[in-house]
């Protein structure tokens, strides 16, 4: 149990730090869609879309390691919360546009992302 504690531990700290670093040094780039904020979310659907093909495939691979990346990794990566609460800052700030381009981005370009990763990573054996 401490193995699958300290899988999940490692990689969730690292996505985290991660995110963060994206976030700072992407979110000024554009003045309402949070830049960083989506590049987490893209990315990390890609990974865990690769991840989830590739740990499939292969089955000789610790469990601890798909544990580390989707679960810990994507995990700590992907910020759903953080989205929420940026969206509803454009609300507030009454950018209902930008709030709703915001969110079919993040929505759809994650499963565009996690589907092609899939894919990507399904054919390639």
């Amino acid at each position: 149990m401490l193995q699958i504690l300290l899988a999940v531990f490692i990689g969730g700290g690292t996505g985290s730090v991660l995110r963060w670093l994206l976030g700072m040094r992407l979110n000024p780039l554009h003045h309402a869609i949070p830049v960083g904020t989506l590049t987490a979310n893209l990315l990390g659907a890609f990974i865990i879309g690769a991840g989830l093909a590739w740990f499939n495939r292969m089955t000789h691979i610790d469990p601890m390691w798909k544990l580390l990346i989707t679960t810990g990794f994507c995990g700590g990566l992907t910020t759903f919360s953080t989205f929420s609460a940026e969206v509803v800052f454009l609300l507030q700030d009454g950018r209902f546009g930008w709030a709703l381009l915001n969110m079919a981005v993040n929505l759809l370009g994650s499963f565009a992302m996690t589907a092609a990763a899939m894919w990507i990573f399904s054919a390639a054996r």
